[in-house]
C-alpha cells in the first residue's frame, strides 16, 4: 500500500491502553462498573484477543501480509472475515473496551473513541480504497456483503 503510515495500529492500541491506565490511576472521575461486574471485562478481553489472533493466523496461513501498508495478495473472505471486514481492529477495540470495563471508571472509556477514529481515518479508509483499486469488483462485492465492524 503506497501511503506513509510509519506508526502501526498496535502502537496506537498500546498508547490507548497506557492512556487508559493513566487516566484511571490519576483521574478516577466516576465508577461506572461496580466491582463484581468488572470481571465481564475479562470476557471481552479474551474475545478480542481470540478474534485478533484468529484473523492474524488466517493471514499467515493464506500468505497475505499483515501490515496495513503492504500489498495484499488476495481478498480474505473466510474465518472472521465472513462477519467483519476488520476483525483485527475489532479485536483491538474489544480488548480496549474490556480493559475499560475491568477498570470500571468513566475515564477508562475515554481513549476508545479516539482509537476507533484514528484506526478508521488513518488505516481502514486507505486500506479499503487500496483494496478497491487492487481487486475491483471482487472487493466491492465483499464490501456490500460484509460490514466494516460487525
Amino acid at each position: 500500500m503506497n501511503y506513509p503510515r510509519k506508526i502501526l495500529p498496535p502502537v496506537y492500541f498500546l498508547l490507548a491502553l497506557i492512556v487508559m491506565g493513566a487516566l484511571h490511576r490519576y483521574v478516577p472521575v466516576a465508577v461506572l462498573v461496580a466491582s463484581p461486574y468488572r470481571y465481564g471485562g475479562v470476557a471481552l478481553i479474551v474475545l478480542g484477543l481470540g478474534v485478533t489472533i484468529a484473523a492474524a493466523g488466517l493471514f499467515f496461513k493464506l500468505g497475505t501480509p499483515l501490515r496495513p501498508f503492504e500489498e495484499s495478495t488476495l481478498v480474505v473472505t473466510t474465518g472472521m472475515f465472513r462477519f467483519t471486514r476488520n476483525p483485527m481492529y475489532l479485536g483491538m477495540v474489544l480488548v480496549l473496551v474490556g480493559t475499560a470495563v475491568m477498570l470500571g471508571t468513566l475515564v477508562a472509556f475515554l481513549p476508545v473513541p479516539p482509537f476507533v477514529a484514528i484506526i478508521r481515518l488513518r488505516f481502514i479508509r486507505n486500506e479499503e480504497r487500496f483494496m478497491e483499486d487492487l481487486f475491483g469488483e471482487e472487493y466491492l462485492a465483499y464490501k456490500r456483503k460484509v460490514r466494516r465492524w460487525i
